[in-house]
């Protein structure tokens, strides 16, 4: 696959080496991950170099994407070949059937508020018990005044389409928690963005 294929992301560029140094701390030493909204690929080949003791499986809704995300991970053993799916289809007949790992950044809030139903009861029929859904990105919390630039981006996405826009934490959790997938950390991310550490239950 060609390096012209390769799309490039500056947020991914960004977050790429925060969020893996909390997957680093988060995770085991080996596992199978599937990834949801891979996007350009920049996250899969930067994660699944680092994790190689983990099998790293991209996907996206856009089939438009899977050159990138294929000329990125070029070479990594340990990338299963990027896939489509549709987070909102009533089954993901491709993703790994028994995983320890479902990874989702930037996606919510450009997405319709049945996504996240849809990707909590995803996650939770192909999560191990034990298993964790890691979801990275920006949310409204109760507790704490939004950041003014994060307002500013919720206005904006709103605009763009009104079905899109922050969420709000405390609503996430309790579609994660109706499939069995309980919060167990929110850990503060650069640029005011946060990363939810779910865990699946027995």
């Amino acid at each position: 696959m060609s390096l012209e294929a390769r799309l490039h992301s500056p947020a991914a560029e960004r977050n790429k080496d925060p969020l893996l140094l909390q997957l680093q701390r988060l995770l085991p030493a080996q596992g199978t991950a599937l990834e949801i909204a891979s996007g350009s690929g920049q996250h899969a080949a930067h994660f699944a170099a680092a994790l190689t003791g983990w099998r790293w499986c991209p996907s996206e809704a856009d089939a438009r994407a899977l050159p990138s995300i294929t000329a990125w991970c070029a070479g990594l053993p340990n990338v299963a070949p990027a896939q489509v799916l549709d987070v909102s289809a009533p089954d993901w007949p491709d993703a790994p059937a028994a995983l320890e790992l479902v990874f989702c950044a930037n996606l919510l809030h450009i997405a319709a508020w049945p996504v996240c139903a849809a990707l909590m009861a995803g996650a939770a029929r192909h999560l191990r018990s034990g298993g964790h859904l890691l979801i990275y990105g920006p949310f409204l919390r109760e507790e704490k005044t939004t950041a003014p630039s994060n307002l500013a981006f919720d206005s904006d996405l709103r605009q763009r389409n009104p079905a899109w826009g922050l969420r709000a934490l405390q609503d996430v959790r309790a579609q994660a928690l109706a499939q069995s997938l309980v919060l167990q950390e929110t850990v503060d991310m650069p640029a005011n963005n946060l990363l939810l550490v779910f865990q699946r239950l027995p």
